[in-house]
């Protein structure tokens, strides 16, 4: 839709600044409150207001609103790039053994920092006083989740030398297996689409546990992890709305958009993180979005007139972004170094 011309710019500018002083001096929930009345009012006068399903092309949560991670960033990073190391390690050594073992790099590598943290600071394990959160882990990321339970000691590199090669009873599944690893993974999650379909319905199904009175489920979380192109499944997509009217508070999705599919990049020209905030959005979600380091605050804080946002939201697309991605330099990285016969990093 085109941007229509302002033919008044001195009275657009004292809305704008008015806007901003509720803002600063009466807070996020008044100014909010103030925009929806006078959309409300529009409507109701019949003036066409469309709805719009995407916001700023920025973090949801602002800098000052971010809460002090409780952990030692340095032995945490320390830590995460042993575990990066480690899971690029498994499948370079497995594919030394045999290249029709294959194997997922990109995955796990791009959402490192999201497993980590949910790891350390989210997830709760089976406790007498809590029954334990519910995690549906993205397959492709399975080599690090193996190199992980490596570095903890609930894995011996016996094991990791045996990725992909299950069939004696002694190596590791190429996806969570429940079936062949039952005290190490809670769902399969593979075939594609499966996850995120089941994760709705178990969450769904915690919530009847905790209605009829038969367990206690209150505090119990879903985590599902996905990425942007597995949202391409049907199965994906097909049950949020049921998330959505049902209100189940209890389930999240965290989708990794690193802009790969198993066959070539993401599909469109535009921008895939907008395109699915509009879809959950629709469907009833709440949408929480992370695009940007906090290296970016300090410019993005300057950016007084919204200039620069409005740039990267009208003239950027995806796979301009990408050029200068970290995730993306990580990987050319390690194909680099896929020639040289790579070592376990110790515990």
């Amino acid at each position: 839709m085109s941007q229509q011309e302002d033919i008044d710019i001195t009275e657009t500018s004292e809305w704008l600044d008015a806007l901003k002083a509720v803002q600063a001096f009466r807070g996020a929930e008044r100014t909010n409150y103030l925009v929806n009345r006078l959309v409300d009012e529009a409507r109701r006068e019949g003036i066409y207001v469309p709805r719009s399903l995407t916001t700023a092309y920025k973090n949801t949560i602002p800098p000052e609103q971010e809460e002090k991670s409780p952990g030692d960033r340095a032995i945490e990073h320390r830590l995460r790039s042993i575990i990066r190391w480690n899971a690029l390690a498994i499948i370079l050594r497995a594919n030394r053994e045999s290249s029709q073992l294959g194997g997922h790099i990109a995955s796990f590598q791009s959402a490192a920092t999201l497993y980590d943290i949910g790891f350390g600071h989210f997830w709760h394990a089976v406790t007498e006083q809590h029954g334990g959160d519910l995690l549906f882990i993205q397959g492709h990321s399975s080599p690090g989740i193996y190199a992980r339970a490596f570095l903890e000691g609930r894995l011996s590199e016996e094991q990791l030398l045996g990725y992909r090669q299950e069939t004696d009873g002694k190596g590791l599944s190429s996806y969570p297996h429940p079936w062949l690893m039952p005290d190490f993974w809670q769902f399969p999650t593979v075939s594609m689409g499966l996850g995120p379909l089941m994760a709705i319905y178990q969450a769904r199904f915690l919530k009847y546990l905790q209605g009829r009175g038969l367990a206690e489920t209150t505090q119990r979380k879903v985590w599902a992890f996905m990425g942007d192109g597995e949202m391409d499944e049907p199965e994906s997509l097909g049950a949020i709305s049921l998330a959505g009217r049902e209100r189940l508070d209890n389930l999240i999705f965290v989708i990794n958009c690193n802009l790969q599919r198993l066959d070539g990049p993401v599909r469109g020209n535009g921008k895939i993180v907008q395109e699915l905030e509009s879809v959950f959005r629709g469907a009833g979600w709440n949408v929480i979005k992370v695009l940007w380091g906090s290296g970016w605050d300090r410019l993005l804080a300057k950016d007084r007139s919204g200039l620069l946002l409005q740039r990267s939201r009208r003239h950027l697309v995806q796979h301009e972004q990408r050029a200068d991605d970290p995730v993306l330099h990580l990987l050319l990285d390690v194909r680099a170094a896929a020639g040289r016969r790579p070592g376990l990093a110790g515990r």
